[in-house]
């Protein structure tokens, strides 16, 4: 089999023009002109991915990793080395950026089908089939400016696996909408692979990396680390991260949780405390109804500005699987500067997972992801009661119908 991307010692290298003098020279042009600077986004980074394959790419922010994915697509060329692929491209680079807000959800939904390859007469006909999928019914009609966010990245989303793409490139896909949305769209994607689609997939998230991909490749300032598979390069990266975080962490003496669960630097919390999360809230506390809302809250305080923190909210089983995972970044939740106290909320519209014992892991992550701030790990219990008692993580809405017998 050949493989469908060859990328072959590839290097891109940006110019930039620093800015030199007040903000009168940016008008007269009277002071001394700006020297170009260079910067290689990449260097060197040599992979392949096969039909059917799902190559993950991991990496703090700045590695390389978007850059990758747009070359991939066609945005930009190498400026050493050189990137083919072979076949239709599905490109997930921004879920819902290039809707236009005035158009309505079906236009868009057109609109974006005819710009990624179907023809016109294509597109309307699996427009119903993309609905449906995004769930999205009831609303097709409105300007896409009316949408929340979440509905605008489940009609995206829809639209690109509804193309018939020979290649798909994801950038965490698996942040769209709630947990059984997530899971019908982990399904769809297993659906395209088997289909001999390969998938190019960038995410923070080394569970759904082990879980998705064949293999990963690992970029650190644009230069390649590791490409092995899955486990082993998603098991480096974290071992790296987690040891940079632990080298940051203090020795501080254990202090009591406003419902007196006891925090343990390098046990259950860990972080520079740069940043600190002051308290975590569930609303409600503790127990919950399978089907009904969750409510965090995280309360938070820094000394010094911290610049685009990234704060996380993971729900997982005792024996550590994770059932979600989500952050500020990939939401695209704005965080320019934080300083003093505040605090920032998450709301999930519905809690569809199986009865049984949980925990809320909360934190807060420095922007390049290179490690923590403040992490409280297995801390927060969660109890989910009701619900259907099937196999599983899911417990959706859901009944059966029997079907008329064929004649």
């Amino acid at each position: 089999m050949k493989p469908i991307i060859i990328a072959d010692r590839v290097g891109k290298e940006f110019s930039r023009c620093p800015v030199r003098g007040n903000w009168r020279s940016l008008v007269t042009r009277s002071e001394t002109r700006s020297v170009p600077e260079t910067l290689w986004a990449l260097r060197d980074v040599s992979f392949e991915v096969f039909p059917g394959e799902m190559l993950g790419i991991v990496g703090a922010n700045g590695a390389g990793k978007s850059t990758v994915l747009r070359l991939l697509g066609g945005v930009g060329r190498p400026t050493t080395g050189s990137m083919r692929t072979d076949g239709r491209i599905g490109a997930l680079l921004e879920l819902g950026g290039g809707f236009q807000g005035d158009l309505s959800g079906r236009e868009n939904a057109v609109l974006g089908a005819v710009v990624a390859g179907l023809l016109k007469r294509e597109a309307i006909d699996r427009l119903p089939e993309i609905i449906r999928f995004a769930d999205l019914e009831g609303f097709i009609d409105s300007p896409v400016r009316t949408y929340s966010t979440g509905m605008a990245m489940r009609l995206a989303f829809s639209v690109a696996v509804h193309t018939d793409p020979d290649i798909m490139l994801v950038d965490e896909f698996l942040s769209v909408g709630d947990i059984a949305f997530q899971a019908k769209c982990t399904d769809r994607i297993s659906a395209l692979r088997e289909g001999g689609c390969a998938i190019v997939f960038v995410s923070h998230g080394m569970d759904q990396v082990r879980e998705l991909c064949d293999r990963a490749l690992w970029l650190r300032r644009g230069i390649v680390m590791a490409c092995d598979t899955a486990k082993a390069v998603a098991a480096s990266y974290e071992q790296e991260m987690h040891a940079e975080t632990l080298r940051r962490t203090p020795g501080f003496s254990p202090r009591l949780t406003s419902r007196g669960n006891e925090l343990r630097l390098g046990e259950n919390r860990f972080g520079s405390l740069e940043m600190e999360v002051t308290r975590a809230i569930l609303r409600p506390a503790g127990t919950l109804a399978a089907g009904t809302p969750l409510e965090v809250e995280i309360q938070y305080h820094a000394d010094h500005a911290m610049i685009s923190p990234v704060f996380v909210v993971s729900i997982s089983r005792p024996d550590g699987t994770v059932c979600l995972d989500v952050n500020t970044e990939v939401a695209r939740v704005a965080l320019d500067a934080v300083k003093g106290g505040g605090g920032i909320r998450l709301v999930i519209d519905r809690i569809d997972l199986v009865p049984g014992d949980y925990f809320v892991d909360v934190g807060v992550f420095a922007s390049d992801w290179s490690h923590a701030y403040d992490y409280h790990w297995h801390v927060y219990r969660l109890t989910v009661t009701g619900g259907n008692r099937n196999k599983g993580i899911l417990a959706p809405p859901c009944h059966w119908l029997l079907a008329n017998p064929s004649s």
